[in-house]
């Protein structure tokens, strides 16, 4: 393929556009992958090789599933805080899809947390725009690193499971340029992503994949995106509406949709320029591509070495809750009553495309076995029989191979049984597990976002068993999304979040509790009280059974922007995380340039154990014409590792355009007065200065 790429489009027949821009049905040169372009050998054009997805390399073919890593998820990469760590996972990413000879990775999920309820909340990383896009530009950065493209998805405000194939999401656009859009926009400009996936939902009123507005307007004359648009696998439903719309490839395809591109561009339907540009944009990716340079995979990624990336990244997205007395962490020789099967059925990631096929799992208790930790065998001898009696009954045996759903009731052991696990242990460590996956939502149920009767029975029993002895309970919550745990927190004195972090899930738990790792992850997700808090009361749309239509009536106040700005306390607030250590801020300035503001302050660790911490700069607006939340994440940095009595002094550059709203088809930077509010979440502000803007500041978008 010498020639440019528009000489070369020059030289194709209509048919060979039309099959260029309709994906191949399934993957055929890496069978199991998710799907495939059709190759044009006459010209030289190679096929290229999509696959799943956002935790780790997904192949299924060939009989059996191509092992590959399971990386932590999303949400657990987010709650790093640390964009670093996450290129390190993309780059391991990129090397296994590169040596599985995949061109392009079905990575990252953008979408924002709106409700906790959201199935896939696990694959996306945070209801901020901020976090999310900083967080996915270190991804995309990581993986074309190694000559592997990747692919924000899903675009745009693709919310949530319950019929998201149809749904119309109607939301007013400075709902959308602030808060959906927002991640996006930071990861196209900044890390220049080789696809984008355009969603199945509609838009206010048109397909994702059909709007001409979001992917031309928005996309690319906006944002200055030159790469190419893929749709869902089978969205929308008008191949001639996607190719005007700038949706330039459709997946997986069909023969149907090549014959309708065809015939519509005969009939005068479809203009042979449009069908150029968009096969224009997809030629300029393939060549780019392994596939075009002729790289020899070797059907062999370092899997060992990407085994230590997934437990770094799992490492720094723990985020400790709570820590009643220094409950945490534990001693070596502390003798642990483990309770929940989810000791055994550890979770290491989520359902759909973004579930994984590694050559292990640490279990949570296999964990802790391997890392010497004095674990009560009988009571550990007895959930391994339980689970295994409990999955040979037809009523809880898994709908998929190595997939614990249904969950099998928790609370099986007498208080007789439990209070002498109590008499002779030292601590009692209850796992609480929670599954959720693609293609589903949780309800606002017992078992759903709530705890079942029976987990809240189990943390009952142990509890009042092991304080009756003076002994502490710890919590660890095995989950992808928030739940509700203000209504059984006090029975606990600790809990630690280590989300569904990967194949390394039990090394990391253990570590962590015995303070070889400490805690020093943030939540990227508010942790509301009560599910009635949530400000998108309108999830998951109208009518609620079998919705077609959902409003975002809570417009930008998404998350902590409505609970900070309307005084809705939450169970734990944005950003919130402790550590096994104590830091102090201090000496806060702020300098003010003609684009920028250049926050400047200090984190020391007062404590007595190694930490790192993740302080967050938060910016308070004026009162002007424009309603806005109270305050809103702007920047955020991560310190290295700082001993006991060690400081580092800290730079955060803002943009000023950052600090704009959207409003009359402008983004706008009000004058008047700003306060900085630098702390440890957005609840917890431990230093406030302010600048004054003499004058407004305006921007196209």
């Amino acid at each position: 393929m010498s020639a440019s790429v528009k000489e070369l489009v020059s030289k194709m027949t209509l048919e060979e556009k039309a099959m260029l821009v309709v994906g191949a049905g399934k993957a055929r040169r890496v069978p199991g992958a998710a799907g495939e372009t059709r190759g044009i050998e006459r010209l030289g054009i190679p096929s290229i090789v999509t696959a799943d997805g956002p935790q780790g390399v997904r192949i299924e073919g060939d009989g059996k599933p191509y092992p590959a890593t399971a990386f932590p998820s999303a949400i657990v990469l987010a709650s790093t805080w640390n964009p670093e760590v996450v290129e390190k996972v993309g780059k391991a990413m990129g090397e296994e899809a590169k040596e599985y000879g995949v061109d392009i990775l079905l990575a990252p999920g953008m979408n924002i947390h709106r409700n906790p309820l959201c199935g896939r909340i696990f694959e996306y990383y945070s209801e901020d725009p901020i976090l999310t896009g900083e967080i996915a530009s270190a991804f995309v950065k990581g993986v074309q690193s190694q000559g592997v493209g990747a692919c924000l998805k899903h675009f745009a405000a693709n919310n949530q499971e319950t019929n998201r194939r149809l749904v119309d999401t109607i939301v007013s656009e400075r709902a959308l340029r602030e808060i959906y859009l927002r991640g996006f926009e930071i990861a196209v400009k900044k890390a220049k992503p080789w696809a984008v996936m355009s969603a199945y939902n509609k838009l206010n009123g048109k397909y994702c994949s059909e709007n001409e507005w979001l992917l031309t307007k928005v996309l690319r004359e906006g944002w200055g995106f030159d790469g190419l648009v893929m749709t869902d696998w089978g969205a929308g439903e008008n191949p001639v509406e996607q190719m005007k719309a700038g949706n330039d490839l459709l997946m997986p395809g069909n023969d149907d949709q090549v014959k309708a591109i065809i015939e519509a561009v005969k009939k005068g339907e479809l203009s042979e320029e449009v069908l150029d540009r968009n096969v224009e944009n997809i030629l300029k990716v393939i060549v780019k591509t392994l596939a075009f340079k002729g790289y020899k995979y070797s059907n062999k990624p370092d899997l060992e070495a990407h085994a230590k990336v997934a437990y770094e990244a799992a490492a720094e997205g723990i985020v400790l809750l709570k820590n009643k007395d220094s409950t945490l962490p534990l001693g070596k020789e502390t003798k642990i009553a483990v309770f929940g099967t989810g000791q055994i059925e550890t979770l290491r990631g989520g359902l759909g495309s973004g579930w994984t096929h590694p050559k292990y799992t640490v279990s949570i208790l296999e964990g802790f076995k391997e890392k010497g930790l004095k674990v009560d065998s009988e009571l550990a001898e007895k959930y391994e029989k339980y689970v295994e009696e409990m999955r040979s009954r037809e009523e809880y045996k898994p709908k998929r191979p190595g997939v614990p759903l249904p969950p099998p009731p928790q609370d099986f052991l007498s208080e007789e049984e439990v209070e002498k696990y109590a008499e002779r242990n030292d601590v009692a460590v209850v796992v609480v597990s929670r599954l959720s996956g693609e293609g589903w939502d949780l309800k606002p149920v017992k078992g759903g976002f709530y705890l079942s009767d029976d987990e809240k029975s189990l943390l009952e029993k142990v509890s009042k068993a092991f304080h009756k002895y003076g002994k502490k309970i710890v919590v660890i919550l095995n989950i992808g999304l928030p739940i509700e745990v203000a209504s059984w927190r006090d029975l606990v004195d600790a809990i630690l979040l280590i989300w569904q972090p990967g194949q390394e899930v039990g090394r990391v738990a253990a570590d962590a509790l015995i303070g070889l790792i400490n805690p020093s992850g943030k939540l990227p997700t508010t942790f509301p009280r009560d599910y009635e808090d949530v400000p998108s009361w309108s999830f998951p749309g109208e009518p609620p059974d079998n919705p077609v239509k959902v409003v975002y009536y809570e417009d930008i106040y998404v998350g902590y922007r409505y609970y900070d700005t309307f005084g809705v306390e939450p169970a734990y607030p944005f950003g919130h995380g402790l550590s096994y250590t104590e830091f102090e801020y201090s000496d806060l300035r702020v300098e003010v340039s003609a684009d920028s503001i250049k926050v400047k302050f200090k984190v020391k660790n007062v404590g007595k154990y190694p930490g790192k911490e993740v302080a967050q700069v938060y910016v308070s607006p004026p009162r002007g014409e424009i309603p806005k939340p109270l305050q809103e994440l702007k920047g955020f940095h991560k310190t290295r590792l700082l001993q006991p009595g060690e400081a580092e002094e800290i730079e955060v550059e803002i943009p000023l355009r950052l600090l704009a709203s959207y409003s009359c088809g402008k983004w706008l930077v009000e004058a008047g007065k700003y306060e900085v509010r630098v702390g440890a979440s957005s609840r917890d502000i431990r230093l406030r200065t302010e600048f004054t803007l003499e004058k407004s500041l305006s921007y196209e978008p």
